[in-house]
């Protein structure tokens, strides 16, 4: 229970956070304005907090909040398409409850994993900025050091594979980066406790087009469920 108010605390605290003023003019234009298939929404609007199990062995890595998705309900991956995707995926792995997550308020428990991202915000076009990524940083190093039981982080996307590895090189020695590369699939064991996996990001860019498939990504959490020994 400790832990788990801890974790809270953190969240709180990324929720109020303003380091980023061109994101946080841009979420709460999004918020505004709404989309129209959205129109009779509340939208979120703010810092997007993590969630999950604090006793989590695995933590899925994202990009960014989606501007009409988590920027409107407030909650990792849920309401667009890349979550559409990839809660059904791991309902079949066995760590969501369900495999449909709509609302933060729709009842989704997560088993042994923690669902996070490298920026908090959902940035224009989907690309935050590098300073952006380095001002979110310290948030996902006192997350990841707070997950005291973790031991495999699935990064969902080249820009997640790239902002575990900076923050594996801003807490611990990080050999040369150049031997990490990233492919779906691929598996580095890092400095410290931990194994890295590399997807995919659940992007509809990316599943639309039968670049990542259901079988693919079921692929990479059953792996890390090993890997875990969950």
């Amino acid at each position: 229970m400790a832990l788990a108010r801890t974790l809270a605390a953190l969240n709180a605290r990324i929720v109020e956070c303003a380091r980023c003023q061109r994101l946080r003019e841009h979420c709460a234009e999004v918020a505004r304005m709404r989309r129209r298939a959205y129109a009779g929404f509340e939208y979120w609007g703010r810092p997007v907090p993590s969630f999950g199990d604090p006793r989590a062995r695995v933590m899925a890595l994202g990009l960014a909040p989606g501007a009409h998705g988590s920027n409107r309900t407030g909650r990792m991956f849920t309401g667009d398409g890349s979550g559409d995707f990839l809660f059904p995926v791991l309902h079949e792995a066995g760590f969501a409850s369900q495999p449909q997550a709509t609302t933060r308020d729709d009842g989704m428990q997560l088993h042994g994993l923690w669902i996070g991202a490298v920026a908090r915000c959902a940035p224009p076009g989907n690309k935050p900025t590098a300073k952006e990524l380095a001002n979110c940083a310290p948030w996902l190093d006192e997350e990841i050091r707070l997950l005291r039981d973790l031991r495999v982080v699935v990064c969902l996307g080249r820009i997640a594979f790239d902002g575990l590895l900076a923050h594996v090189a801003r807490t611990a020695t990080l050999e040369a980066k150049k031997k990490y590369v990233f492919a779906h699939g691929a598996e580095y064991v890092l400095p410290g406790r931990w194994t890295a996996i590399a997807s995919y990001h659940p992007s509809l860019q990316n599943t639309n087009t039968g670049k990542l498939t259901h079988a693919m990504l079921l692929k990479v959490f059953k792996r890390a469920r090993e890997l875990a020994e969950l």
